[in-house]
């Protein structure tokens, strides 16, 4: 049976453009009949090309991809993607962005699969301890706003200069909710707010 090649293309939103990557798996050799798009995140693998790329590889076969973030964005993903096309479905693998990664020329030498296994793995470990290192960051810096008492998200309501005066009138109810929001130029909602928040001061 003649092996095939296909190629696997994956923007995360349905507005961007898989053009560029589409186009180097041409000139890489793949009949654009091969290959599969997806419009999604890379979060999970509940790709429905994906899923039918991963049916119609068979042993012999290659995957072009144009990078190994294709794959999924997730350490462990790519890594069980890998072995699932390399090991299980004994296919091979190119990324064309890093010549390492490509199984498809070392098919019968065991030295270049080891290569391939390595840099992929050292890769995939390097862009998931970023990943965790960004998240780390972004949490480090949300606790030190916090404690330099910074406030973070919304803007804080600001309470119209004769805030409390017009609000003890309505507590005493010597003047009603619709008056103190005319005296305040108040919307329903933002007096609402501004009383809640003075309430709980």
């Amino acid at each position: 049976m003649t092996s095939k090649v296909f190629g696997y293309a994956r923007v995360s939103t349905a507005d961007q453009n898989e053009g560029r990557q589409i186009e180097a798996l041409k000139e890489a050799g793949v009949d654009e009949r091969f290959i599969f798009i997806d419009k999604t995140s890379g979060k999970d693998f509940n790709r429905d090309e994906y899923k039918v790329l991963i049916r119609a590889l068979r042993e012999g076969d290659t995957l072009i991809i144009k990078s190994i973030d294709r794959l999924g964005r997730n350490y462990n993903e790519i890594i069980d993607q890998w072995k699932t096309i390399t090991k299980e479905i004994k296919a091979n693998i190119k990324v064309l962005d890093l010549p390492l990664l490509d199984t498809s020329t070392k098919a019968q030498d065991l030295t270049g699969t080891l290569i391939s296994d390595i840099v992929l793995q050292l890769l995939s470990y390097v862009a998931e301890t970023e990943r965790l290192n960004i998240r780390q960051r972004q949490a480090e810096g949300i606790r030190l706003a916090k404690e330099g008492g910074k406030h973070l998200g919304r803007p804080r309501a600001e309470f119209p200069p004769n805030f409390d005066t017009v609000y003890q009138s309505w507590k005493r109810e010597e003047i009603t909710a619709k008056t103190a929001m005319e005296k305040l130029d108040l919307k329903r909602t933002t007096f609402y707010k501004l009383v809640k928040i003075k309430e709980t001061d």
